[in-house]
C-alpha cells in the first residue's frame, strides 16, 4: 500500500506570515493537528498543537508570533508515492507524529501516526469477522456438555 492511500488530503497549509492565533484558530475549526507553513507552494515547515502549546503558551512567544517562528523546520516528509513501510520507518525513527506527503516537491497531504493505527485495526478486523465467524460455526457444531449433579 502506498502512503497516498492512507494521507489525509487536500493538507492545510498557512502562510509564513500567520500567527499563532489564527494557525490556532484554523487548527481548531478544523479540528487538526497541525499546519504546514508553505510559501508559494513550497513546504517550509510544519506548526503541531504541540509546538503552539510548548513555544508560546509555555514559552516566551505570543499568540501575535509568526509561524515562521514557531514552525519546526525543515519538515520531515515522505512521497505520496513511498510504500507506508517508509512512513513507519519515519515514524518510529523521528518519533514525529505527522508527516507532510509531497509529489513532485509539493504537499499534497498529510500522514499521521493515527492514520496507521487506524490502518492496522482495520486489518485485525478484516481477519477477526473470518475467524469468529469460523469459531461460532465449529461451537454449533459440537453439543454442549452433558451436566451431572453430585
Amino acid at each position: 500500500m502506498r502512503v497516498s492511500e492512507l494521507m489525509i488530503s487536500p493538507p492545510v497549509a498557512v502562510p509564513p506570515d500567520s500567527t499563532a492565533a489564527e494557525a490556532a484558530r484554523m487548527m481548531a475549526d478544523r479540528a487538526i493537528g497541525c499546519v504546514l507553513v508553505a510559501d508559494d507552494r513550497a513546504l517550509l515547515g510544519v506548526l503541531t498543537d504541540r509546538d503552539l502549546v510548548v513555544r508560546v503558551l509555555a514559552g516566551d512567544a505570543d499568540a501575535n508570533t509568526s509561524v515562521a517562528r514557531l514552525m519546526s523546520a525543515p519538515a520531515l516528509t515522505v512521497d505520496a508515492d513511498d510504500e507506508l513501510t517508509a512512513a513507519y520507518r519515519m515514524f518510529r525513527r523521528t518519533g514525529v507524529r505527522r508527516l507532510p506527503v509531497l509529489r513532485d516537491g509539493e504537499a499534497v497531504g498529510v500522514i499521521t501516526v493515527d492514520d496507521l493505527f487506524l490502518d492496522v485495526l482495520q486489518h485485525f478486523a478484516d481477519l477477526l469477522g473470518p475467524v469468529s465467524r469460523s469459531t461460532l460455526h465449529d461451537e454449533a457444531a459440537v453439543p454442549p456438555l452433558e451436566r451431572t449433579t453430585p
